[in-house]
């Protein structure tokens, strides 16, 4: 357990979480909406404070990542809960374990022990995933400095349910200090009835945090799962993708991932493979350069190529790289930048936050 940052106090011993956009005002005694957040006598205190409930060694392609130093291994932590509840969660064992069990007689760990085993795996980053990131801020936020104290980078799955104080923490309006290197936003549909009714949360405010994020110097992917019958219609697929290009940047690269029926969403198949190719003949056709199908491999449309030729930079089956043609982030082709970071240096070389490539 740790005292929670980014709270004030109300009258009559309650408090405001101003971690997410939820904002949950909290009585003493009672938890936020993601019921790991604990007011006690009018302080806030984060219950999972180093309680990583799941680690692992993955490819950065796995979060996904594919413009985000490809070939890397990311070394992948998470602790109970989420401030979403989405029916169709595929990590609902831990992301809702917080309203059912019990968690403060688990064991904890610290962030300088989740720094060395990153390293002694050879990780080029720390990745904050499985479940959202932003529930565990406290552990994320020291773990990212100690991280990046090791030249490690950081980088966030995440819902993007943020606020913009939190994002001042992670990425300062100054630029100095940032621990956020690259994030990969969910962006579930372009419909708020949908993130009411399946997220219980609300569309604006994710919009709202990518937009932010791409100002401060994070680099951006994004992802949605594409469900059948749900948010798979033309016109919210030509929103998502319009928003992407006009907001984020056309080489912004967005994953189209594939549906499996799990948690409480059982009654959808999963997505046709020719839905989630439709999808992505209509994001190209809304100007994106890189668009990826998740959760299908072997369809060809994991590599990246070059938005100015076409020509193969980065040849992947699923998670894994086949061959890579960058020449100091540029096509070697027609010498065209490659948008991205592209740098696969040494670990530990640097504890500055990375820098991304956009054409010129």
């Amino acid at each position: 357990m740790r005292k929670a940052m980014l709270y004030e106090g109300l009258r009559g011993g309650g408090v405001r979480c101003k971690l997410c956009a939820h904002r949950c005002s909290v009585p003493t005694g009672d938890r936020g909406f993601c019921r790991v957040r604990e007011n006690r006598d009018g302080v806030l205190y984060s219950l999972v404070y180093g309680l990583v409930i799941a680690q692992a060694v993955d490819p950065i392609e796995k979060k996904p990542l594919f413009h985000f130093l490809p070939g890397s291994k990311s070394y992948s932590i998470a602790t109970p809960g989420c401030n979403f509840r989405c029916s169709f969660c595929q990590n609902a064992e831990i992301s809702q374990l917080p309203r059912f069990a019990q968690l403060e007689t688990r064991e904890t760990t610290t962030p300088e022990r989740v720094v060395a085993a990153a390293q002694s795996q050879g990780c080029r980053s720390i990745a904050y995933t499985y479940t959202e990131p932003t529930v565990f801020f406290e552990f994320a936020y020291d773990t990212m400095q100690a991280a990046r104290e090791a030249g490690l980078a950081n980088v966030w799955v995440t819902n993007g349910y943020m606020t913009p104080e939190c994002i001042d923490l992670l990425a300062p309006p100054d630029g100095s200090g940032r621990l956020l290197d690259a994030a990969n936003v969910d962006l579930k549909a372009w419909d708020d009835a949908f993130y009411r009714h399946y997220a219980r949360a609300r569309l604006e405010p994710v919009l709202e945090s990518m937009k932010l994020l791409k100002r401060r110097g994070v680099w951006l992917e994004v992802t949605t799962l594409v469900i059948p019958g749900l948010n798979d219609g033309e016109p919210g697929l030509r929103g998502m993708a319009r928003f992407i290009r006009d907001e984020l940047g056309a080489e912004t690269p967005w994953h189209l991932s594939r549906f499996h029926p799990t948690f409480e969403l059982i009654d959808r198949p999963p997505t046709p493979a020719a839905t989630l190719q439709h999808a992505r003949e209509i994001a190209l056709s809304e100007g994106l350069k890189h668009i990826y199908v998740g959760n299908l491999p072997g369809q060809g449309d994991e590599d990246t190529v070059c938005a100015a030729c076409g020509h193969a930079l980065v040849r992947r089956e699923g998670y894994r790289i086949l061959s890579r043609s960058l020449v100091n982030g540029r096509c070697p082709n027609c010498g065209a930048p490659a948008a991205g970071v592209w740098d696969t240096g040494a670990t530990g070389t640097s504890a500055r936050p990375l820098q991304h490539r956009s054409p010129q």
